[in-house]
């Protein structure tokens, strides 16, 4: 008898077993069976054996705490809702998933000694496992792997990525209490040289996943924890998108370890990698297949809506496929049946030819405006984002999305696809949107607007203050209220300009995974109360005598002193306040911090909403802490000043202006010059829609983009759906930013070019 056994060293192999005996049962015995032991009624009822674990059986697992346990339980949930809904964003299933194929890959000098794959003992003589099938089994030919170590190599566009995604989702899909959670980890942004995989792990756990940011019980993070107990399955996607120069190093670490994991790459690239290094040290390697006329003219037939007239040919796709059976050496089937063999490009072609009306695909075999395969690819890029921006309505759903136009979606894309070859990473995340812009500009867009919050603020602030506290008149409060603004704005745009520029020197300011919670600060949140406290009392002093300089050596002499200053002793006791109120403010706020907690979603959207609640916070405490010490003290002072109010109304005024001063104008000031999200109002959402790079709704218009099929989302970042697609839109816009100063030369270039580097 022929049969397929299901031995973890030969799943999918045919066997051949001698049958002792025969017995044939009836209908009724059959059902009897199924009844107890639940044998199915026919054959084709049968159901497919679950893959083995992803464990391998003879690796020891260290002993993991409660906390670790349950935080890897939380993790695969988030990772399975997170990437089910991005393939469905992708359309993975509609209507059916393409046939990829993979095979064991023949060039021998790839990967490892298979007794090192199948971990034998010495003196084995092995042979090779059965690594060929397709994109839905993926998770089983891992299974097999005893070294659960698996290398994928693919052309750009074969579908690698897809692949990830359905190992990750197949592999949670089977996961066996306590073994690892798969998490895709884009490699794009590792350097070997200066981080280690451990800590790169980390980084990108805590990024994407915030609730990791939690305290683990012996100390560091969740997510450190996580990796160190083995409850990470890496999958590594993109080794071929590290830094030119780095893949023989990355090869060289990762073989370094014996961490199981799932690694993807361009074949070019790893073969270098291989020749600089060696083989991933008991590693298989597979290489993905091309597609054939077979495996997309079912898939183009059945995604585009049947034609009106009917007969042989019922889509438009249907002449096309006809043609390419019918003469498939003609020079138009042979060009369109090469670009054909990527999942990549048979996508285009569907979202330009099936989902856009109004279109037909058999101009793709004209071989006069298309006489290559790579003019043809050049051609489904560039329809692209016309098709999915089509401003017409189609069957694709989207009246209730925001009407972009297509050739500005088509530049602020390509402004962000420049944006991300100028930091080389293909991570698109908010935080980092303007920092490719000279650091100049930002410095002085930065000081600008932080002068433009204090002064305003701090200039009408004055105006009531100098009306019930002196007899100088309203003129005299105008004019004061005006120099004094323009002055302590100019101090506060230079100090908070300074502190950013000194700021940006280092990396881009990353958003806090916390929250601000009453009852929510640990330990170590609390003993970082002590070291922000001594930072805000330095830098309240140093700002506060800069206005005491301003006040006594150019408002006073200029005649607009309104002789509310105190003398000697309020030029001591101003900036001793000043600084214990900036001290006490940051210390409040590291007393207060807490991680963001599990339920919260992981996207970009809803991070950048929790650094925006915990800088009004931050404003908020500013005002109390500032404003309520001098509400109450002017409110209690007993002795009446020349036009001034006592009791309580006396207080209430005064509380409010200082509160709103330092709200403004502190709280504020510190959020553009310290925080994430003070940057990304100052540059992406003021300065870059300003000069036309973005639009004024950054995150609709990236949330918009994702819907599209134009990015994908990789837990908090968003990245374009293809490499090919970024390197497209770069092109285009650097085309177009030379042909504009071409025709306007006299004008600098306001930026640095995709091919250099940002200040």
């Amino acid at each position: 008898m022929i049969s397929e056994h299901h031995r973890a060293d030969g799943l999918g192999r045919l066997v051949a077993s001698k049958v002792e005996s025969w017995y044939s049962l009836s209908p009724d015995q059959i059902s009897e069976l199924n009844e107890l032991i639940g044998v199915p009624l026919r054959a084709d009822e049968l159901t497919q054996l679950p893959p083995p674990s992803l464990v391998p059986p003879d690796t020891p697992e260290p002993d993991a705490a409660p906390e670790v346990q349950e935080s890897a339980k939380r993790l695969a949930r988030e990772v399975d809702t997170q990437w089910r809904r991005e393939e469905q964003q992708r359309r993975v299933h509609d209507p059916f998933p393409l046939a990829v194929r993979f095979r064991c890959t023949p060039a021998r000098e790839l990967f490892d000694h298979w007794e090192s794959i199948r971990r034998d003992p010495p003196g084995t003589a092995s042979g090779p496992l059965p690594l060929d099938g397709r994109l839905n089994r993926i998770a089983e030919v891992y299974g097999i792997i005893p070294s659960r170590r698996l290398v994928v190599l693919g052309t750009a566009g074969s579908g690698k990525t897809i692949l990830t995604l359905r190992f990750v989702l197949d592999s949670l899909g089977a996961r066996a209490p306590g073994a690892p959670v798969p998490v895709i980890f884009g490699l794009g942004s590792w350097d070997p040289t200066t981080t280690s995989l451990r800590d790169w792990m980390c980084s990108q756990l805590v990024r994407d996943y915030p609730f990791l940011t939690a305290p683990a019980e012996h100390g560091g993070n969740l997510a450190g924890a996580l990796v160190d107990a083995r409850k990470i399955l890496p999958v590594l996607d993109g080794f071929d998108e590290i830094a030119g120069g780095l893949h023989g190093a990355a090869l060289r670490v990762l073989d370094r370890t014996a961490t199981p994991l799932l690694l993807t790459s361009r074949p070019e690239e790893y073969h270098q990698a291989v020749a600089e290094a060696d083989v991933l040290r008991a590693a298989a390697v597979i290489e993905l297949e091309g597609l054939t006329e077979v495996d997309y003219a079912d898939y183009l037939h059945r995604s585009s809506r049947p034609v009106a007239e009917g007969g042989t040919h019922r889509t438009v796709w249907g002449p096309v496929l006809a043609h390419l059976r019918e003469q498939p050496h003609s020079p138009g089937a042979v060009n369109l049946a090469e670009v054909l063999t990527t999942p990549l490009m048979v996508a285009l072609a569907r979202t330009v030819y099936s989902d856009a009306p109004g279109h037909d695909p058999m101009e793709l075999l004209d071989t006069t405006e298309f006489a290559s395969p790579e003019a043809l690819q050049g051609h489904l890029l560039a329809a692209f984002l016309p098709a999915v921006y089509d401003p017409t309505p189609t069957g694709r759903r989207t009246s209730h999305r925001r009407r972009w136009h297509p050739e500005r979606a088509e530049r602020w894309l390509g402004y962000l696809a420049t944006h991300l070859v100028q930091l080389d990473t293909h991570n698109l995340v908010w935080w980092e949107l303007g920092t490719t812009m000279r650091r100049s500009s930002r410095v002085l867009v930065v000081g600008f607007l932080a002068a433009l919050a204090f002064g305003v603020t701090n200039g009408i602030g004055n105006v009531p203050v100098d009306l019930v506290a002196t007899e100088c008149g309203l003129g005299f409060a105008l004019v004061r209220g005006l120099m004094v603004g323009l002055l302590h704005g100019l101090v506060a745009g230079l100090a908070f300009g300074l502190a950013y520029g000194l700021m940006s020197k280092r990396a881009p300011a990353k958003p806090s995974h916390v929250r601000i919670k009453i009852y929510g600060g640990s330990k170590e949140t609390r003993a970082r109360f002590l070291p922000r406290f001594m930072l805000g009392l330095g830098i309240g002093v140093a700002f506060a005598l800069m206005l005491v300089l301003v006040d006594r050596g150019v408002v006073a002499p200029l005649g607009f002193d309104d002789g509310l200053s105190g003398g000697l002793m309020g030029a001591f006791l101003l900036p001793l306040e000043i600084g214990l109120g900036a001290g006490l403010v940051l210390g409040i706020m590291a007393w207060l911090e807490a991680p963001i907690d599990i339920t919260s979603v992981v996207s970009a959207s809803d991070l950048l909403s929790t650094n925006r609640k915990n800088v009004v916070f931050h404003m908020l405490v500013w005002m109390l802490v500032i404003g309520l010490p001098v509400g109450i003290a002017f409110g209690l002072k007993s002795e009446p000043e020349i036009g001034f109010v006592s009791g309580p109304v006396r207080g209430l005024l005064a509380g409010l202006v200082f509160g709103l001063e330092a709200a403004f104008g502190g709280g504020l000031g510190y959020g553009l010059s310290f925080t994430a999200w003070g940057q990304w109002v100052a540059l992406s959402r003021i300065w870059l829609p300003l000069t036309g790079r973005l639009p004024w709704a950054v995150i609709a218009f990236l949330d918009d983009a994702h819907q599209r099929g134009v990015l994908r989302r990789a837990g908090a970042v968003y990245q374009f759906r293809h490499a090919r697609l970024q390197s497209h839109l770069t092109d285009v816009f650097e085309a177009h930013r030379s042909s504009s100063r071409s025709s306007s030369p006299g004008m600098a270039d306001p930026e640095p070019s995709a091919s250099g580097t940002a200040s």
